[in-house]
């Protein structure tokens, strides 16, 4: 479930609000253990969503680094790699040998 949860600090552009939604949404699934709560849990599901989505913006907007921001391409073509070596493509199957 988590492994949506990306690293969102220091980019540029800076991380959208849409994009800490979606990873308080992944965390409060995980730790839920559910990705659709019931009806009678929905309300206390979204009210976590939006405490750790509020929580998750007030500390990506008070970190501070003196490295320069990560560019979103290059680390989505990074991304890509590692998937690619972890994986595999094509049609032999995963990666280091036949399907």
């Amino acid at each position: 479930m988590c492994r949506n949860i990306r690293t969102l600090f220091n980019f540029d552009p800076p991380a959208t609000d849409d994009e800490v939604r979606a990873a308080s949404i992944q965390f409060v699934r995980k730790i839920s253990g559910t990705t659709k709560p019931s009806r009678a849990n929905e309300p206390a599901f979204d009210r976590a969503v939006d405490e750790v989505a509020r929580a998750a913006r007030q500390l990506l907007d008070a970190m501070v680094t003196t490295a320069p921001p990560r560019d979103r391409e290059i680390e989505a073509q990074r991304a890509r790699e590692r998937a690619r070596l972890r994986f595999g493509t094509g049609a032999d199957g995963p990666a280091g040998g036949p399907a």
